[in-house]
């Protein structure tokens, strides 16, 4: 073979393979423009569901597991003023200053039991006075439209057995609207069921009870 042929075809092995190296990287830049882009839009779609912007045919119904664990209200830590940096944070983005944001919240957090622990169908609910216990099935969600003109699912389970003294209905918002295991919640509980879909002004919040104050804080911030 002529030196002259020799490399020739060594070039042309060369172009080849700079020609598959730039398809190979054109190709990766494209999925991966195309991965950002669909990951964009799914985080634009949780957020604006996250503020209370849904279509009724997104909504699912959602199981007893998604709430499942050990929790813990936030009521203390707001009155012990760890969450004081979360109320000047919104504060700084909101319509409110601080101290009307913690009055908000108090009233909104307010409650006497301090934890709550789901396990299977069974809810425990420990107050100062002791702890209750129910067991509780999925009697479907309801669609709230708030004055702000955003919406809310409630999630809302009755009773089957337990304790006389525990709530006949429980009803959970946190702000998804299909399966998903919650990182926090909002509570609602009582014997009525319509009374407490009517109730906008206190949610008792809860969030895991192996969080400290710092990292609750930490959890609000980001959001």
């Amino acid at each position: 073979m002529s030196r002259q042929l020799g490399a020739a075809i060594m070039g042309a092995f060369m172009l080849g393979g700079l020609a598959q190296v730039a398809y190979a990287e054109t190709t990766t830049a494209a999925h991966s423009h195309d991965h950002a882009h669909d990951h964009d839009h799914a985080h634009e779609a949780d957020s604006a569901i996250a503020k209370g912007h849904f279509a009724d045919e997104q909504i699912r119904p959602r199981a007893l597991s998604d709430w499942q664990g050990d929790w813990q209200s936030v009521y203390p830590h707001l009155q012990a003023g760890t969450l004081d940096p979360v109320m000047a944070h919104k504060a700084e983005h909101g319509d409110k200053t601080a101290a009307e944001y913690r009055a908000y919240y108090e009233t909104g957090y307010k409650t006497d039991i301090g934890r709550i622990t789901i396990n299977g169908d069974e809810v425990t609910f420990h107050g100062a006075g002791g702890a209750v216990a129910g067991h509780y099935a999925s009697d479907g969600f309801e669609i709230l439209t708030y004055k702000a003109g955003n919406r809310g699912v409630r999630y809302v389970f009755e009773k089957t057995s337990g304790d006389p003294s525990a709530p006949k209905f429980i009803q959970f918002s946190d702000h998804a609207i299909a399966p998903v295991k919650a990182g926090h919640y909002h509570l609602y509980w009582g014997d009525d069921r319509a009374a407490l879909l009517a109730e906008v002004t206190n949610w008792p919040t809860y969030y895991p009870a192996a969080l400290d104050g710092a990292g609750i804080r930490a959890e609000m911030m980001a959001h």
